[in-house]
């Protein structure tokens, strides 16, 4: 089994925190986003993983220490890690496309923007199963049409009267990616574009229309990180998820606490202070933080920031900050200071 990722946007919409560290490397509840899904698929997959292939963008932008990170990643999971760039962003098709020598055999593919939690059983009669997730309002997603035997026959985008409620999340499983990787090189050859970009979908529905059989693979969570709030949010469910879980350590031995309490749930990193202060409940601080004369609740802090005389909730913070004062709902990117 392979996992493709591809990565390479730069998630503008949570700016100021993608400025210095690409969105999918931002970590949520103590680990990137993207080593947390990897992780979770994995999981969910059953059976080993012999390689994952990460489409990255612009090397000055994602580098050598993304790359470590990424084959760290890999290596945990018994896996061969595949490096590939895309150096225009023409949309999901062409991502995909982008890790060609990598597209046989069976495959997940996911986007490196959102977080499941899931425990079902892969198809094995399908010859791909589409990821969805129960919603509300499923006039503001792309959903699946289903027909009788409960197989996908289309895929719907924000659909003005009821198709489905269930949302299509970005992750897909192939039982041979190399059929998809046929129909977008057509797709491209073609060059048919939506919004001057090539779609995953466009090679979907080649595929369904030469009666492949696409399933439904319904996760039990789905959390997005795509801006400050939602992301803040996401950090709160993980937190709780990780907490009923029991595997992870969620406050290192390392942390130093003076007159300190801490609402679990929380994440605490290595080598964090925490002095006067009250943090939690559903907080993520990352290593090397200190803490004093504050009190934090529901938000997301990162490594290396300074935090003093702040009461905090909802706040996003960034790594190497220095903040003094008495401010509530922030965001703040990488290296800044208000004193």
């Amino acid at each position: 089994m392979k996992i493709i990722v591809p990565m390479a946007g730069r998630g503008s919409r949570l700016r100021p925190h993608s400025l210095t560290v690409p969105k999918p490397l931002i970590p949520v509840a103590g680990q990137p986003i993207v080593h947390r899904l990897v992780k979770d698929i994995a999981k969910v997959l059953k059976q080993p993983v012999e390689e994952i292939a990460f489409v990255l963008g612009d090397p000055a932008w994602f580098g050598d220490e993304v790359v470590t990170s990424l084959e760290a990643l890999a290596k945990s999971l018994g896996a061969k890690a595949s490096i590939y760039r895309q150096d225009q962003p023409l949309g999901t098709g062409h991502a995909i496309m982008c890790a060609k020598p990598s597209l046989s055999g069976p495959a997940v593919i996911a986007y490196a923007d959102t977080l499941i939690r899931a425990d079902f059983d892969l198809d094995a009669e399908a010859d791909s199963v589409i990821w969805t997730k129960k919603v509300a309002n499923p006039e503001a997603y792309g959903v699946v049409k289903l027909n009788a035997k409960e197989e996908i026959v289309e895929l719907v985008e924000k659909p003005k009267q009821f198709v489905s409620d269930q949302a299509v999340i970005g992750i897909y499983y192939f039982k041979d990616v190399a059929v998809l990787k046929d129909k977008l090189q057509e797709i491209l050859d073609e060059n048919i574009t939506n919004g001057g970009e090539y779609q995953i979908n466009d090679g979907i529905k080649r595929m369904m229309a030469e009666g492949k059989v696409f399933k439904t693979g319904t996760v039990d969570e789905w959390m997005d990180c795509g801006n400050k709030a939602i992301t803040i949010e996401t950090n709160k469910r993980m937190l709780g998820f990780l907490e009923s879980d029991g595997e992870e350590q969620l406050v290192a031995s390392s942390v130093t606490l003076e007159n300190a309490t801490i609402i679990e749930p929380c994440f605490i990193g290595e080598h964090v202070v925490l002095k006067n202060s009250t943090i939690g409940p559903f907080v993520s601080v990352g290593e090397s933080t200190v803490i004093e004369n504050s009190s934090i609740a529901n938000s997301l802090i990162q490594n290396e920031t300074h935090i003093k005389n702040a009461h905090l909730e909802e706040a996003m913070i960034g790594n190497h900050v220095i903040y003094n004062g008495k401010f509530t709902k922030v965001s703040l990117g990488d290296y800044s200071v208000l004193e």
